[in-house]
């Protein structure tokens, strides 16, 4: 009997070593040949030119540029958006919130390639001589500057269902509700209590709806290539018909980037914010002085 007990938790473990094996075969593994093939030369066998050369690509920098601040502004937009519009709907009208998802979720169910289209006619039409009065036409030439906070609109759109879900599962696992109510029970405003109570509370989840944004923007490429505006994925694009281990190079260097960023977001949820927010921390045993 012991034997057969025995047995159980070592046949487990052995699974569970499997499954994790395989899956890191799968996942490690094409990013193991990338990096080969990123740094193979027949010539002199090694060469880290891929990761060193890319500061001086013609064009990198300003397209890097772009995508960053379209990554930063897309956040920006995104949170101001949505915390507000979260707390709202989870303190005072509990019964908007399937609209409020509905409405979030639409960017999974309406195609990328339609919501350019729309986005591209706009800009026909504002260009139009029956239009040529109004201020629409200088509106859109503002939204197209440098940086294109068009784009950012339309990132800001395709990065609701991302952040719709990372905040609504901070606020539905932590006490926000109850320390927002104490909040304004001592006298703080709504501005006070979300600047000093709310984001605190939802670090994480800011967080990681942050990350999302940033990486949608980070690695979109159809949209910006049908408005014609130079982000770094199709900078990328193009320059891989030149260079084809600086291509794959980079982009083992953005994936690198994110996984630093998920580290990094991980660190910041520790133990620490966990026993501020809604953890009561272990009490101690007092010693015999105190009793």
């Amino acid at each position: 009997m012991a034997t057969v007990t025995q047995r159980g938790p070592a046949v487990a473990t052995v699974w569970r070593v499997l499954v994790l094996g395989l899956a890191a075969v799968y996942f490690a593994g094409p990013a193991l040949a990338s990096f080969y093939f990123s740094i193979h030369n027949s010539a002199t066998g090694v060469d880290f030119h891929a990761y060193t050369a890319f500061f001086s690509a013609p064009g990198f920098q300003p397209a890097f540029q772009q995508s960053l601040l379209l990554g930063v502004g897309t956040v920006v937009l995104t949170t101001i958006l949505m915390v507000p519009t979260m707390l709202l709907a989870h303190l005072r009208y509990p019964g908007a919130k399937r609209w409020l998802e509905a409405a979030c979720l639409l960017p999974l169910v309406v195609p990328p390639v339609a919501l350019v289209v729309g986005v591209r006619d706009l800009i026909t039409m504002s260009s139009s001589d029956a239009l040529a009065q109004s201020p629409l036409p200088s509106v859109m030439n503002a939204l197209q500057g440098n940086p294109p906070v068009l784009l950012a609109l339309v990132y800001t759109v395709l990065a609701l269902p991302f952040t719709y879900r990372a905040l609504d599962a901070g606020l539905t696992g932590s006490a926000v509700p109850t320390l927002v109510e104490a909040a304004r029970n001592l006298g703080a405003g709504w501005g006070r209590t979300l600047w000093l109570v709310v984001v605190p509370a939802l670090r994480t989840a800011i967080l990681n709806a942050a990350l999302l944004a940033f990486a949608l923007v980070l690695g979109e490429f159809t949209i910006a290539k049908i408005l014609s505006f130079g982000t770094f994925p199709v900078w990328l694009s193009q320059f891989g018909s030149t260079d084809g281990q600086l291509q794959v190079g980079l982009s083992l260097l953005s994936l690198v980037t994110i996984w630093v960023l998920l580290l990094l977001i991980a660190a910041a949820a520790g133990p620490r914010s966990a026993r501020r927010f809604g953890r009561p921390r272990r009490a101690t045993p007092s010693s015999p002085k105190e009793s």
